[in-house]
Parts: C-alpha cells; sequence; structure tokens
C-alpha cells in the first residue's frame, strides 16, 4: 500500500496565487529573473533568492547558512504581509496543469520517509552525498519544503473516479503562465481527504520521477532529528512534499546529445565505426527517433538514422536497454572519447523540448560537430531500472509535468 499523508499547507492567498508561484530559479536567465525580480514583489523567487540586488560586499555564499537564513527570514517576511496563509485543516491539494499538448492531473501530499527506506517509493538515480548535505542543512534552517518531488504510480481507476469529482468544483486557483500553461488547485475536504487515502492504499508502489535529491535530503534529515533524541511520528518530518500522478499522465522526453568532437575521426571513418553496431541509413529529412533504439545523428549538415542492430538486443539487460547507455558504450565512449558523461567537457545535453532545430543550429554554427537525438525512455525502461535497484545514465530522461514552486509550502517540523 502507499501512505500519502494529508498536512495543512502554507500558500497564497487566492488574489496573489499567479504573482507568487515560480518556476526554479535554475530555468531563468540572468537577465529575466532580474526583471521578475524587479517587477513582481510578489514572487517566491523572492524568497528562495533573497540576495539578488545585494551588492557584492553584503552578498552571502551560496549554500552557505547565512543564505539559509536570509531564505527563512524572507519567507517570514512573506507571511507577516499577508502574502502567504496556512489552512487550518489538513487537506490534499489537487493539481492540473494543462500545456497545449498535455494536462497533468494529480494529488499534492506527503510521501512516506518509512515507504522511502523500504523501497516501495522506488529510486532510479544516483544522488550526490554533497548535494544530498547541502539540502538536508537547507531544509533543517529553513524550515519548510517548496517544491515536491515527482511521484508516478500505477493507473488506479478508484483514484481517478475520485479526482473527477473534485475538479468538477471550482477551483481555489486559476491562472495562466507565459508558457501557456493553466494551473489549477483545489482543495480536498475531509471526506475527500478519506477517500483519496483510501484509493492510495490500493496502490502498492510509486516511482520517483523527479526529485531524487530532495527525497533524499528528506530522508536525511529525519534521521538527523530522530538521532537527536527529539522525535515524534506525527510530525511532517516523516513525509516529503510531493505530486502523486498516475504514470500514464507523465510526459518523458529525451536529454539529447551535442558533442564537440569528432576524437580525430572524419565523417566517413565515423560512420565506417558506426555500422559495427548500427544499421546507418541517410534520412531525407530530419525527424525524430520513431522506435526504441533508433538513434537520429546530424553531422556535416546530414541526418542519419542509426538503428541498433538486431543481434545486439539480446545483450540488454533494464540499464543497457536504455539509448543513451548504448549511445555511449558504442559510440560516444569507443569511438569519441568520452567516456564520463558527467565530467567530460566534450558533451553537452539538451532537453527533448528545445528539438530538432536546437541539434543543427548548434552543429551547423560550429558550436558542435555532432548531434544525436534519443527516443525517450519509456516508463516500463524506468520501472525496470527501478525494480533491480539500477541507475540510469546520466541525463536520461526529461520529464514534465515541471512543479511551480511555493503553490504549497509544507513545514516540516509541525
Amino acid at each position: 500500500m502507499t501512505k500519502i499523508k494529508a498536512f495543512k499547507a502554507i500558500r497564497p492567498v487566492r488574489s496573489k496565487a499567479h504573482l507568487v508561484a515560480s518556476r526554479a530559479v535554475s530555468t531563468y536567465k540572468n537577465s529575466i529573473l532580474e526583471a521578475k525580480l524587479e517587477s513582481n514583489p510578489f514572487s517566491f523567487i523572492h524568497i528562495i533568492h533573497p540576495e539578488f540586488f545585494e551588492n557584492d560586499n553584503t552578498r552571502t555564499l551560496p549554500n552557505t547558512i547565512e543564505r539559509f537564513l536570509k531564505v527563512k527570514d524572507k519567507y517570514e517576511e512573506f507571511a507577516e504581509r499577508g502574502i502567504l496563509q496556512q489552512d487550518e485543516e489538513e487537506a490534499f491539494y489537487v493539481y492540473r496543469q494543462s500545456t497545449p499538448n498535455h494536462s497533468y492531473l494529480g494529488v499534492i501530499g506527503g510521501a512516506s520517509i518509512q515507504e522511502y527506506k523500504d523501497n516501495k517509493i522506488k529510486k532510479h538515480e544516483a544522488t550526490l552525498a554533497s548535494r544530498e548535505a547541502m539540502f538536508t542543512n537547507y531544509l533543517d534552517i529553513v524550515g519548510f519544503n517548496a517544491e515536491p518531488v515527482l511521484l508516478s504510480h500505477k493507473k488506479s481507476e478508484e483514484l481517478d473516479l475520485v479526482l473527477s469529482k473534485i475538479v468538477e468544483k471550482r477551483p481555489e486557483y486559476e491562472f495562466a503562465t507565459t508558457d501557456e500553461s493553466t494551473h489549477e488547485l483545489w482543495i480536498t475536504t475531509q471526506e475527500e481527504v478519506k477517500l483519496i487515502q483510501d484509493a492510495y492504499a490500493n496502490i502498492e508502489t510509486c516511482y520517483i520521477a523527479d526529485g531524487h535529491h530532495r527525497s533524499a535530503s528528506s530522508v536525511r534529515l529525519h534521521d538527523l532529528i530522530a538521532a537527536k533524541g527529539d522525535y515524534s511520528k506525527e510530525k511532517n518530518y516523516n513525509s516529503f512534499l510531493s505530486f502523486f500522478i498516475d504514470e500514464e499522465r507523465l510526459n518523458i522526453m529525451p536529454f539529447n546529445r551535442l558533442c564537440n568532437t569528432l576524437n580525430g575521426h572524419s565523417k566517413s571513418s565515423l560512420l565506417n565505426l558506426v555500422e559495427s553496431h548500427f544499421e546507418v541509413k541517410e534520412l531525407k529529412r530530419p525527424k525524430p527517433p520513431e522506435q526504441l533504439h533508433d538513434i537520429h545523428m546530424f553531422i556535416d549538415r546530414t541526418w542519419y538514422r542509426l538503428r541498433l542492430r538486431t543481434d545486439m538486443h539480446s545483450k540488454l539487460d533494464a540499464v543497457s536497454s536504455i539509448d543513451a547507455e548504448i549511445l555511449t558504450r558504442y559510440i560516444l565512449s569507443p569511438v569519441l572519447g568520452i567516456h564520463d558523461l558527467t565530467t567530460d567537457e566534450n558533451i553537452s545535453f539538451q532537453s527533448g523540448e528545445d528539438g530538432i532545430l536546437a541539434i543543427e543550429h548548434s552543429v551547423n554554427s560550429g558550436v558542435n560537430q555532432v548531434g544525436f537525438l534519443l527516443y525517450p525512455v519509456t516508463m516500463e525502461q524506468l520501472k525496470a531500472v527501478a525494480d533491480e535497484n539500477a541507475i540510469m545514465p546520466p541525463k536520461s530522461t526529461y520529464i514534465e509535468p515541471k512543479m511551480r514552486s511555493g503553490l504549497t509550502i509544507y513545514r516540516i517540523d509541525e
């Protein structure tokens, strides 16, 4: 069964929800970030980036206690000004994000730390101890979490029925953003809380789609608190803020690869080496790969389809079946000399939402020598890797929805 915890969210007052909610700071260019902070005094970015307008003499260093204290102070200032309010009763928050091409509907609530430890919440990415420690320190000092972990699970007809009735009502929030997305949020009644918990009790396993460091850090903080002895099973730190969503509603896109080296090879010698593992066909027009184990390569203003030879399929386990791993194993490492994707400066990554034109522009401009379009990882592949307690290759998936920060804030020590 999956335990999901209701909580008393701290959230924007209705009139300011569209002004408070923000994308992750890392997704904004500095010029846009500056414009947003100058023009919108209610943006949640003021809380998570409180030192933006400080001069070099007063600006605190990133990821320090001093900076985290400034985040906490700004958060408390928003509460004192009445921009944020806390609900009086525990609830779930049904959230729907609608884009021109997709609609994402799910439940914001607390995911169980114990189920994470028991591997009922499964992972497919490795985490860095240094980042875990930094995020743990951040959560401990600021005392809240504002960006949910994305958890996927199997489709549930029982849950769909409950959610379909909730979304018939007027949402608490409904607003559009400049990326042509619409955001809606419903607050559940106590009766609906019970119905949602009952539906999740019939779901055995969840998978982390996005937020491995955030979830691992929450678990680490829980253990630190428990070790101090002042521990309660009723506190929010026994769970971590999550957005639970039916796996069929996710949109999984690839991270495409760009390389600024041919490792001394000419185009013809590169193609000859690639043919030892792939069937190579020149494409008349650019298009995304149409099936698993098809990789499209762009070099010298020409697109090629690289289709993994069928005799290689029998050698594929869960991780090896990922096209990003196939590309590394048979081309990037042995041919282009790129062995460590996390440190090698000869490779960069481009999210699938950027598409074909971004690959062509980068190669045609000479910034890179060759580009690769990948077929998206399937949900079955992701689950297979997680079920084997294995780790996905770096930058294998770009998964939507991307959640807005600041819509539902989770107080950790409550």
